[in-house]
């Protein structure tokens, strides 16, 4: 559904940078600002949903990998591991 909004230069002028900044459209930055105003996105949940994700194993080990710490996993295994799934799923024989 499109909307239209009516708003002075300067202002118009001012969304177009914040939404230049931020990479984003100036329809997704309407989008985003509306989003917030109604409660449907929280910076705070977004924010503690994050933090979760942080805690879980693989979030630790990916972020070790991007360090150089250490493999996030071995690509071959998983590499088989998914064509094989895929197969199965589409009923594709392994040959």
């Amino acid at each position: 559904m499109a909307v239209s909004v009516r708003m002075n230069p300067l202002m118009e002028k001012e969304l177009e940078l914040a939404a230049k900044r931020r990479g984003i459209t100036k329809s997704q930055f309407i989008v985003d600002a509306v989003e917030r105003a109604l409660g449907r996105k929280d910076p705070y949940a977004l924010m503690m949903q994050l933090k979760a994700e942080e805690a879980r194993p693989e979030y630790r080990v990916l972020a070790k990998a991007f360090k150089g710490e250490e493999l996030p996993y071995d690509t071959e295994k998983s590499r088989t591991a998914l064509i094989a799934r895929l197969r199965a799923k589409h009923g594709l024989s392994a040959d």
